[in-house]
């Protein structure tokens, strides 16, 4: 790991040299559950000695106030956790006495001085409890609150049925951004989702990937086992971080030259440089359905100027 994280470092450091600009460096640390290594306190110490800002991805209930402390030690940037809904939803999904565990971990965060994301993972399920959401972020003092649809991935494959309808995307995307969540703040990291908190756009946005989600534009995963994939949701292996460079992964891999490139996608979208679809959702959509594109029309895709082949 810590090879790893040098050469991670070294690349970007690398770039800026390079090219003359500046790049902020980020790494999310996520699971499963990531407080269940026993070595994660030296695993954030090496990317904190990097410059690299560190934000934990959790389900809060393994956040003691000394873990609390030990992460603001080690000076992690923000902690997301999530909350599927009110407390009956979120147990229903996550499991029984999970909410108040969550929430005490929420606590012990803010205790110590860390910014804390809800985030909730919407289905038909849980959609319909937002408000409530809002409401719980603004009760535990929380800054920031996210939400991104179901990925009908690992566990989420199973609940292919939940995902909501595209009519019924459209107006919970509308209605989220019309709620007044102040001083929270919603934020999301559906690019999707974030069009609808965006000016209309008139003219096509062009060919260089300028935001949407992370996938071979400012960002990959490692996996556990080093295996390296697009994003942690798009489960498409591209090498793996025992046997492969880094920099070669990032340059030359066929799947990522695909991602970057307009001409590849299907359907046609004036704003596909701010935004290109969910892929994971896109790939495991098509792949439930027997055809494993990654490059698909997001299913749930509701941007009237991105019509569906």
């Amino acid at each position: 790991m810590k090879e790893v994280i040098d050469e991670a470092a070294d690349m970007i450091w690398d770039w800026e040299e390079t090219y003359g600009v500046k790049i902020p460096m980020s790494c999310n640390i996520s699971g499963g559950e990531p407080l269940l290594r026993s070595d994660l306190f030296e695993i954030l110490e090496e990317i904190s000695w990097k410059g690299s800002d560190i934000y934990i991805l959790s389900n809060g209930t393994k956040i003691t106030k000394e873990i609390a402390r030990k992460l603001a030690r080690n000076k992690v940037s923000g902690v997301q956790v999530s909350i599927e809904g009110p407390e009956k939803i979120h147990e229903d999904i996550r499991g029984k006495g999970s909410f108040a565990a969550s929430i005490s971990g929420v606590k012990n965060l803010l205790a110590f001085g860390i910014p804390v994301t809800l985030n909730s993972t919407l289905s038909t399920v849980n959609a319909g409890y937002f408000p409530e959401m809002v409401s719980l972020s603004k009760s535990c003092g929380v800054q920031k609150l996210g939400f991104l649809r179901l990925v009908p991935y690992r566990r989420g494959s199973a609940m292919l049925d939940k995902m909501i309808a595209v009519d019924e995307v459209k107006k919970l995307h509308r209605n989220i951004f019309s709620m007044d969540a102040s001083p929270v703040r919603i934020v999301t990291g559906d690019p999707v989702a974030s069009q609808f908190s965006m000016n209309e756009v008139t003219e096509d946005c062009g060919d260089t990937a300028l935001g949407g989600r992370a996938a071979a534009v400012s960002g990959m995963t490692i996996l556990v086992d080093g295996t390296i994939t697009p994003c942690r949701r798009l489960n498409i292996p591209i090498g793996n971080v025992l046997e492969d460079s880094l920099r070669e992964v990032w340059s030359m891999l066929p799947v990522l030259e695909a991602l970057r490139d307009r001409k590849r996608y299907e359907g046609r979208c004036k704003r596909w440089a701010n935004c290109r679809g969910l892929r994971a959702i896109a790939y495991a959509y098509s792949k439930a359905n027997g055809k494993e594109n990654y490059l698909a029309v997001d299913p749930q895709c509701c941007i009237e100027d991105n019509p569906v082949p």
